[in-house]
């Protein structure tokens, strides 16, 4: 298994940066190799016995002058040398205690493995691969490194080839290992919830011990996200703070585990985690892990999160620059009841509102009265559209609108005919009753022929009619998991083989179906990843699109993710944990704040409200290309009294703030008559800007000193600035 990004590896010991074909290493400084990308420096050593490597330095260009942060003398007290080293990546024989990232059974049982530097392949500009070698077990393992051109990420990943004669199993195989000094412990922040309440930014502080999160659903899960940052306690209330970054890719199992290290580091593992608890990996195979995106700011943790939202323009490639529509989805008018006269009706509204796609979620397929019934059986249901279904679509076309549909193809109900002819295709444990979530169970993805299948069913429908937006949801976890007659459980990798079915169908729509646009969506937020991101256009945060809760929502989501990714819709929908109503103002310049789209019932809507939509739909097009393309700045939070995202224009002179009151139900400032204010950032304070809607002009430095006036009252809770630099 070879990563199709890094392409062949290159031989041990060739290339510019070879290191010796074995043995120690006089000066451990000889042997360091640094890696550069836009804003920082990445340098890593090799141990002076070759036996593993180390990190030297990371942080802004410069800080790999001198004399390492990281340094030490190796002399240590009751634990090894390995286990006191800033290492990169680890197995356990040499690390024993303090946490390794690979630990490998052979068949008699015996858990250990000892490598040596065999070689490696450097180049400062675009990448780095150190190789170990251990001689008893054949196992060799290659560290590799590639900077992402145009941004401050460093993607690594391990490399593990069995040239031995055994089979061995792999019970821990993470991608990478990142080490963080820190003067007193680590400001960890992550990124927590349930389903409903995705992406709460969460800090907490480790001074000593262990902390870790991860999931064993098949999906990243509603939990935790895979990323990370880490900030030195003594900086982490400064906003200019250091901060570090990962974020796994890997739409499956996973975990990050953060350890406090003797001496004054704090060291983040993560990878994958085998549904089996081990990889069998048998002789002349190869087994490469998810990668690891290593990211680093001096901007404190709203500056890195820039840095995650250039990264995922990065991923999105030619496709960033596909408009993103204003979405109109059905589901919260009509839920399973769809009928093609209602959902015509709605489509003539959204499309007089400015919307420029139509979407019919669920219940749209023959058998989907219900949750009961239908998945699998994905044909359009000729009761809900008597006058066939290529009218209805060229109808709701004729209005000027794209049309997309709903599925969730790694689902099936017990009551379906796909479930009836072929119920082997769903995981079960031989012996054992099947455990139904939502009335439904869940395909084996990691089968070639369920693949094919899903492939099959969703060429089927793109071809055969006019659709130009799929929302692939999931809805349940894979539980249990078990394939029958496919060999010895310890055999198996579903978790990996489901992964790699999921991608390869989403690889498929790419190469069929470009003009497609994909949302990805698993139960809302349980499925982001950079795995999803890179093969998708859009994705749903979470279910929960009340005002103040989703606000929280996405607040969270910005600081690891993209607003071009970020689909959000305006819906009446009453708030789950924080119920204070917000005028529809609050909500749509909310939704303005990704990529738009509108939920609500709009059949029930006054004219008032449809003027009032129409009004923000037609603003939000007049900047959508800011909001997805420029530089976003994360300002307050939505536990301040006001919250905003500033959005300013790449090589343009547009500055957009989305703001929001988060106080009091009356929005009465504490100074009757004093207005509201956030403070922008990284304008040029001799500038000036003017409010296009206001005329009102201001100065860079007022702006960022003073900050941004808004006048919040009950009815004025929310606003779209646009800031004209003169």
């Amino acid at each position: 298994m070879t990563d199709p990004a890094t392409g062949p590896a290159a031989a041990p010991g060739a290339g510019p940066g070879a290191g010796p074909a074995a043995g120690p290493v006089a000066d451990d400084r000889q042997w360091r190799w640094l890696l550069r990308t836009e804003r920082t420096a990445y340098a890593v050593r090799l141990e002076p016995g070759g036996r593993w490597a180390e990190l030297d330095a990371w942080g802004p260009h410069g800080t790999e002058t001198g004399p390492s942060v990281l340094g030490h003398s190796r002399r240590t007290h009751f634990i090894t040398p390995a286990d006191a080293a800033p290492a990169e990546y680890i197995p356990t024989g040499q690390r024993p205690f303090t946490g390794a990232d690979l630990t490998v059974r052979r068949p008699g049982g015996e858990r250990g493995t000892w490598w040596t530097f065999t070689g490696a392949v450097h180049d400062p500009d675009t990448s780095l691969r150190l190789e170990f070698t251990d001689e008893v077990t054949g196992l060799r393992t290659a560290l590799a490194y590639r900077v992402v051109p145009g941004t401050d990420v460093l993607l690594r990943w391990t490399e593990l080839t069995n040239g031995g004669g055994e089979t061995l199993h792999l019970e821990d195989l993470d991608s990478a290992a990142v080490n963080v000094p820190v003067t007193d412990g680590a400001r960890l922040t992550c990124l927590s919830g349930q389903w409903a309440q995705e992406f709460r930014l969460t800090p907490l502080d480790l001074t000593r011990g262990r902390f870790s999160i991860g999931s064993t659903q098949g999906v990243p899960g509603h939990a935790y996200a895979p990323w990370l940052a880490v900030q030195d306690t003594a900086d982490a209330d400064r906003p200019d703070a250091p901060t570090y970054g990962i974020a796994l890719e890997w739409p499956g199992n996973w975990h990050i585990t953060a350890d406090a290290e003797p001496g004054g580091t704090v060291r983040v593992r993560a990878g994958r985690v085998p549904h089996e608890g081990a990889v069998a990996l048998r002789p002349g195979q190869t087994l490469t892990t998810p990668r690891l995106a290593c990211a680093f700011s001096a901007e404190g943790l709203d500056g890195l999160s820039r840095v995650w939202h250039r990264y995922e323009r990065h991923l999105a490639g030619d496709r960033l620059h596909r408009t993103r529509k204003v979405l109109y989805n059905s589901w919260e008018a009509t839920g399973f009841d769809v009928q093609a006269g209602a959902q015509l009706e709605l489509a003539r509204i959204a499309a007089d509102l400015g919307a420029e796609l139509f979407v019919v979620d669920d219940g749209w397929f023959t058998g989907r009265h219900d949750e009961k019934g239908g998945l699998g059986d994905w044909d359009p249901d000729p009761a809900a559209f008597p006058g066939g279904f290529d009218a209805f679509v060229a109808q709701v076309r004729g209005l000027g609108l794209d049309f997309g549909l709903w599925v969730e193809p790694e689902a099936v109900s017990p009551a379906s005919r796909l479930y009836a002819e072929h119920p082997d295709w769903v995981y079960r444990i031989d012996g054992r009753p099947a455990t139904p979530v939502r009335d439904q169970l869940l395909l084996d993805l990691g089968r070639t022929d369920v693949q094919d299948f899903v492939i099959a069913t969703l060429d089927r429908l793109l071809d055969g009619h006019a659709i130009d937006y799929l929302k692939w949801d999931m809805n349940r976890p894979p539980t249990p998991r078990g394939r029958p007659g496919a060999g010895p459980a310890g055999e198996l990798d579903l978790d990996a083989e489901h992964a790699a079915g999921y991608l390869r169908v989403l690889d498929h729509l790419r190469a069929r179906h470009p003009h497609v646009t994909v949302e990805g969506c698993a139960g809302g937020g349980a499925r982001i990843e950079h795995a999803t991101l890179a093969r998708t256009d859009v994705v749903w945060p979470s279910d929960n699109t009340a005002p103040l809760d989703r606000l929280a929502v996405q607040h969270g989501y910005l600081h690891a993710h993209a607003p071009h990714t970020m689909s959000s819709w305006v819906t009446d929908a009453p708030g789950v944990f924080d119920p204070r109503p917000r005028s529809l103002a609050f909500r749509f310049v909310l939704a303005c704040a990704g990529v738009l789209g509108i939920g609500a019932d709009l059949r029930a809507w006054t004219g008032e409200q449809r003027a009032e939509a129409a009004h923000w739909i037609a603003c939000y097009k007049q900047v959508r290309d800011v909001i997805h393309h420029g530089e976003a700045r994360l300002l307050g939070s939505p536990g301040g009294p006001s919250c905003g995202v500033q959005y300013d224009e790449a090589g343009g002179p547009r500055t957009v703030v989305a703001a929001w009151s988060t106080g009091p139900l009356d929005g009465a400032p504490l100074v009757p008559g004093r207005p509201a204010r956030l403070r922008l950032r990284g304008l040029d304070p001799a500038a000036g800007y003017q409010d296009t809607a206001t005329g009102t002009e201001y100065r860079g430095a007022h702006l960022m000193h003073a900050g941004l006036p808004l006048a919040w009252t009950a009815r004025h809770d929310a606003e779209l600035v646009v800031l004209a630099r003169q």
